[in-house]
C-alpha cells in the first residue's frame, strides 16, 4: 500500500461507502418483491416507466426498485438471483463509470440488472460485447428476463439485413459488438434513403471486457473502404525485391548511431515495429528500378510500395499479426489477428497498403487498393453515448486512460467469496528451449493428477510450437487461436473438464465461464500455466483471473525466458547480470519476487509506449472529428429534409457573398456576370456602378433575392414537366412504388428516385425536396470522401515536420482547416450550381425509368439505379480520370507524355518499371 493510499484511503473504497445505502434499500426490498404473482411483478415496469414519462422520478430515483424487480425476475427465470456485489457492480454500470470484477463473478448478470434500469426512460440501451458468439448467447440468456418483465430485446450480428438490425436497435435493450455498432453508425451515415438508417440516438451503452475494447482495439480505427484504383503490380515488384534485401534486427534504432554502418540493407526496429533502408537499400533499389534519385518527389510512389514490402517482410509475422486462411470467396486470404485478444479481426484490414504488401509476401491474391470513404475511432464512436459504462477483470491498470480519454473512473468491486488461488511467482530460464521443456512437464504431472490445465501464449505461433512438444509427449490436448476462433466458447467451457489441457492465445476464451466439477477441486483447481510474459500486465492478469473463480482452487505461474521478446527488449540486462553472476545454466531457474517486479516494470514502459500511440491516433482523429460533426449535421438535414431549404438559402448566400468578393477585389464585373451566368446560369442584378459602389452585404442580399426568384421558378418548371409522367405512371402502374428522374445541369447527371404516391398527393413540392435531397447528398458524399484522402495524404506529409524541429500536429490542424474551409465552400458551390442550373434532359416523357419498390418484381433495378445515382453525381470528377489503355505495338519515348493519362513522362511513370526485377 502506498503512502497517499494509507493516509486518504483506497478511491474505490471510498465510492462503495457512497453506493453501500443504495445496495442496501435493493436488498430490503426482497421481501415486498418476493411476495408479488408473476403478474403484478411484470407491472411494475409500466409503473416505472409512467413515473419517468410523467415526470415524477429520474432513472436515479428508481433505480432500487428496479434493481429489486430485475433480481427477483432473474431468481423466478434463470434460478439466479444476483449476490449484493453484483448489485453493487450494477450500480457503478448505471453511474457510468466502470466496474472492475474478476473473472467468474457474474458480470452478464450485472449487466442484465444496470440494462433494465436504464431502459425504463425508452432511450434505448446497448450492451456492447467483444464477438458474435457472447452478443447471441447473452442476449438470448438475458433475454429471457428482459421478456418475462415486458421489455423488448434485439441483437445486432454480422450478416443481418437493415430491417432486421433496425427492429433490434429500436428495442429496449439491443446487444452487438463493438464493430457492428460502430460500423453501422458509419454506415448510417452514408445512406441515401432514411428508411435505410438502422440506429437511433446513443443514449446508454455497457461495455463488457471494457479494457479490450476501449483500450486495445482503440489504436486500429473503424474504416469503411470503397474499391480504388486496381492494384498494381509493383505490390508484386517491391515484395520480389524486398526478399533480395539483407535485413539487420536491432531492440531499437540509436538517432545518434551511424545506422548505416550496421551492414544491412534495412534495419528492422523491434520496440517501434518499423523496417527503414539503409544506404545500401537505396542504392539496390536505384539499381533494380532504374530510378536515378529514389528519394526524388517523382519516385514517392515507389518508395512507399518498398517500404510497406520491407515492413511485411520484416516486421509482420504470420500466425503473429495476421494468419492465412481461406475466405469467402473460396481462396486464401491474409486476416488480422489482435495481438491482445488472441482474434482475428473480422473486415479489418491494414492500411496504406501495407495488407496488399502482405498479400504480396505471401502469395495469395493481393486485393484491389481501398479509398477510405468513412472513418472514426473507437475513442470517438463510445464518446457519442450520453452515458458511458464498462465492465473487465482488469482496469485499474489503465485507469489514468479510461479517465483522460472517456471521463469514466474504476470501481474495484469486491469478490463474492474470497479469492484462494495460490499465484505463484515467475520462473526465469536463460533460455527459450529450457523454459519450454519445464513447462512440458509442469503440464504432465499437473495431466497425470488429473489437474486440468490452461496454457496461455503470446502468439498462434508459439501455441502450435508447444502443441507439437505436446504431441510428441502423447499428451492429448485442445489448441485454441484465431485459427479456431469459431470453437472458442466450446473449447473454453471444456477447459476445467477432470485431466484436461487447453492451449490458447492468452485472452482467448474471455467472456466463457470455466466451471469445475467436484473432483478438480480435489485435484487443485485449474492451473494456469503462462509460457510468456505479455506487453500488457492487464493480459497476464486476464489469463490468471480465468482460475479461482467463485472461490474455487486454483494456480496460475507465468514461465519466462531471457529470449522472451519483453525480456530481450526491455528487461533482460539487470537479470541477465544476476543469472551469469551466479552461474546459471539452460534449464536452470531462478525464481525471486524482485524478477516479477522488474518485468511487471518492463510491460510499464510498453504499456505507456502504447498509451502514447493510442493518444497520437486521438488527436488527429479529434481534429476530423469536429468536421465529422459538422458534415454528418449537413447530410442528415439533407437526409430528413430538416433544415434543408435554410441550408440552401445559407449556401446560395455564402456562395454569391464569396463571388461578389472575389471579382470585387479584381474589379472585374464583366468577369463576375460571367462566373455568374456559368455557375448560377442569371444574369448580374445590378450594375456595373452599383457593384462598384455598393458593398458586399448589399450586392449579395440584392443577388440572393434575384437567384432565389430564380431557383423557385425552376422548380415550377421541373414540376411541370414531371408531375403528368409521375401522375401517369402512378395510375397505370401501381406495382411501382418509386420513379427515377433524369436530372442535369449541363456537366453532370443525377437519378432522383421518387415516391409515386408522395408526389401525387404532395405534387411539385416533393420532387423538388427529392430533387434537393439527392443533389445535396450526393455532393457532400463526394467532397468527403476527397476530403478523407486528402487528409490521409496530409497527416503522412506533415510527419517530415520533424525534421526541420516542428509539431506535426500543429501544422496537421492548421492544413486540415484549411482544406475543410475549402471543402465546404466546394459543396456549397456546387450544390448551388446544380440546382440553379437543374434541368431535365429532352427526351421522351416515357423513358423517365420506373423503379419497383420492395414489393415488385425487379429488386435489382432500385440497386442499379442507386449505383447510377453515385456513379452519375461524380460523372464530371470521373471524366477526368478516365485513361486510355496501354497499347503495346505504340513505342513510346521516354519523355513523352505516359499513356496511362497520369500527366507525367513515360520514364518517370510506367517506364521506370519496365526493366525492375528482370
Amino acid at each position: 500500500m502506498g503512502l497517499v493510499e494509507a493516509i486518504f484511503g483506497n478511491y474505490s473504497k471510498k465510492e462503495l461507502k457512497r453506493i453501500e445505502p443504495i445496495k442496501n434499500q435493493v436488498l430490503e426490498l426482497e421481501e415486498k418483491y418476493q411476495a408479488m404473482s408473476d403478474k403484478e411483478l411484470r407491472q411494475q415496469t409500466q409503473i416505472m416507466k409512467d413515473k419517468i414519462s410523467d415526470g415524477l422520478g429520474t432513472l436515479d430515483d428508481v433505480l432500487p426498485d428496479a434493481l429489486a424487480v430485475c433480481r427477483e425476475a432473474a431468481w423466478r427465470v434463470l434460478g439466479k438471483k444476483p449476490f449484493p456485489v453484483q448489485i453493487i457492480g450494477a450500480i457503478v454500470l448505471h453511474q457510468g463509470r466502470i466496474a472492475e470484477m474478476k473473472t467468474g463473478e457474474g458480470k452478464t448478470l450485472v449487466a442484465c440488472l444496470a440494462a433494465y434500469a436504464n431502459s425504463l426512460d425508452g432511450q434505448g440501451v446497448h450492451v456492447v460485447t467483444v464477438n458474435d458468439y457472447l452478443a447471441k448467447f447473452q442476449s438470448e440468456e438475458m433475454g429471457k428476463v428482459f421478456r418475462f418483465l415486458g421489455q423488448t430485446i434485439g441483437v445486432v450480428l454480422n450478416g443481418m439485413d437493415n430491417a432486421t438490425k433496425r427492429q433490434a436497435y429500436n428495442c429496449d435493450i439491443t446487444y452487438g459488438t463493438n464493430s457492428e455498432f460502430g460500423f453501422d453508425y458509419l454506415r448510417d451515415n452514408m445512406v441515401i434513403y432514411k428508411k435505410d438508417k438502422v440506429q437511433r440516438d446513443f443514449s446508454f451503452a455497457i461495455v463488457d471486457e471494457v479494457d479490450s475494447i476501449l483500450i486495445d482495439e482503440a489504436r486500429t480505427p473503424l474504416i469503411i473502404s470503397g474499391q480504388g484504383d486496381k492494384s498494381t503490380e509493383l505490390y508484386t515488384l517491391a515484395d520480389r525485391f524486398a526478399k533480395t534485401l539483407k535485413p539487420v534486427t536491432v531492440v531499437e534504432m540509436d538517432d545518434k548511431a551511424d545506422n548505416d554502418a550496421l551492414g544491412g540493407d534495412y534495419i528492422i526496429d523491434e520496440k517501434a515495429k518499423t523496417a527503414t533502408l539503409t544506404k545500401s537499400g537505396v542504392s539496390k533499389a536505384e539499381r533494380a528500378f532504374n530510378v536515378e534519385n529514389l528519394m526524388d518527389a517523382d519516385n514517392m510512389t515507389l518508395l512507399h510500395h518498398i517500404n510497406q514490402a520491407i515492413k511485411a517482410n520484416g516486421v509482420m509475422h504470420k500466425d503473429v499479426d495476421y494468419v492465412v486462411k481461406p475466405g469467402k470467396s473460396g481462396g486464401d486470404e491474409v486476416f488480422i489477428v489482435d495481438e491482445f485478444t488472441g482474434r482475428i479481426m473480422d473486415g479489418r484490414r491494414f492500411n496504406d497498403g501495407l495488407h496488399q504488401a502482405i498479400e504480396a509476401k505471401e502469395g495469395v491474391k493481393v486485393m484491389r487498393e481501398s479509398k477510405t470513404i468513412a472513418t472514426i475511432t473507437y475513442q470517438n464512436y463510445f464518446r457519442l453515448y450520453k452515458k458511458l459504462s464498462g465492465m473487465t477483470g482488469t482496469a485499474l491498470t489503465e485507469e489514468d486512460e479510461f479517465r483522460e480519454i472517456y471521463k469514466l473512473d474504476c470501481i474495484e468491486v469486491p469478490t463474492n467469496k474470497p479469492v484462494i488461488r495460490k499465484d505463484h511467482p515467475d520462473v526465469v530460464y536463460k533460455t527459450e528451449k529450457g523454459k519450454f521443456n519445464a513447462v512440458i512437464e509442469q503440464i504432465i504431472e499437473c495431466h497425470e493428477k488429473g489437474q486440468p490445465v490452461l496454457v496461455g501464449t503470446v502468439s498462434i505461433e508459439k501455441s502450435e510450437y508447444l502443441s507439437r512438444l505436446l504431441k510428441n509427449k502423447g499428451v492429448k490436448h485442445e489448441v485454441l487461436n484465431a485459427k479456431y476462433h469459431e470453437k472458442e466458447a466450446k473449447i473454453v467451457a471444456q477447459a476445467g473438464k477432470f485431466g484436461a489441457v487447453t492451449i490458447a492465445t492468452n485472452m482467448a476464451g474471455r467472456g466463457t465461464d470455466i466451471k469445475l466439477t467436484p473432483e478438480v477441486k480435489e485435484a487443485g483447481g485449474l492451473a494456469i500455466i503462462g509460457t510468456e510474459r505479455h506487453e500488457s500486465r492487464r493480459v497476464d492478469r486476464q489469463l490468471r483471473g480465468r482460475s479461482g473463480r467463485q472461490g474455487d482452487p486454483g494456480s496460475s505461474q507465468f514461465y519466462v525466458s531471457l529470449e522472451d521478446n519483453l525480456m530481450r527488449m526491455f528487461g533482460s540486462e539487470r537479470i541477465a547480470g544476476i543469472m551469469d553472476r551466479m552461474g546459471l545454466q539452460e534449464g536452470e531457474v531462478i525464481q525471486h519476487p524482485m524478477i516479477t517486479k522488474q518485468i511487471e516494470k518492463a510491460q510499464k514502459k510498453v504499456e505507456e509506449n502504447h498509451f502514447g500511440v493510442r493518444k497520437h491516433l486521438l488527436e488527429y482523429d479529434d481534429v476530423m472529428n469536429s468536421q465529422r460533426e459538422v458534415i454528418y449535421k449537413k447530410r442528415r438535414h439533407a437526409l430528413f429534409g430538416e433544415r434543408l431549404s435554410i441550408d440552401i438559402n445559407n449556401m446560395m448566400m455564402d456562395f454569391g457573398e464569396k463571388l461578389i468578393e472575389e471579382y470585387q477585389d479584381a474589379k472585374d464585373y464583366e468577369g463576375f456576370k460571367m462566373e455568374l451566368l456559368s455557375s448560377m446560369g442569371i444574369d448580374a442584378p445590378f450594375s456595373e456602378e452599383e457593384f462598384d459602389r455598393l458593398k458586399t452585404k448589399e450586392l449579395a442580399e440584392k443577388l440572393f433575392n434575384a437567384a432565389l426568384e430564380h431557383y423557385k421558378e425552376k422548380a415550377r418548371i421541373i414540376g411541370e414537366k414531371t408531375l403528368p409522367v409521375i401522375k401517369n405512371v402512378y395510375e397505370n402502374q401501381t406495382h411501382f412504388e418509386n420513379i427515377a428522374i433524369p436530372i442535369t445541369d449541363g456537366k453532370r447527371g443525377m437519378n432522383v428516385i421518387v415516391n409515386l404516391k408522395k408526389a401525387v398527393e404532395n405534387g411539385a413540392r416533393e420532387v423538388n425536396l427529392c430533387i434537393e435531397k439527392s443533389i445535396t447528398l450526393g455532393l457532400i458524399d463526394n467532397a468527403w470522401k476527397e476530403h478523407l484522402r486528402e487528409l490521409d495524404d496530409l497527416k503522412e506529409s506533415v510527419q517530415n515536420a520533424t525534421y526541420e524541429q516542428k509539431d506535426p500536429l500543429v501544422i496537421y490542424k492548421l492544413e486540415s482547416f484549411n482544406l475543410f474551409k475549402a471543402m465546404v465552400e466546394k459543396i456549397n458551390e456546387d450544390v448551388i450550381s446544380f440546382l440553379m442550373r437543374a434541368d431535365i434532359p429532352t427526351q421522351d416523357p416515357n423513358t423517365v425509368r420506373e423503379s419497383r419498390g420492395p414489393q415488385g418484381i425487379d429488386k435489382s433495378k432500385i440497386r442499379e439505379q442507386r449505383q447510377d445515382l453515385l456513379a452519375q453525381s461524380h460523372s464530371d470528377t470521373q471524366q477526368k480520370q478516365v485513361t486510355q489503355p496501354i497499347r503495346k505495338e505504340v513505342k513510346v519515348g521516354r519523355n513523352d507524355p505516359c499513356p496511362c493519362g497520369s500527366g507525367k513522362k513515360y520514364k518517370q511513370c510506367h517506364g521506370r518499371f519496365e526493366n525492375a526485377m528482370e
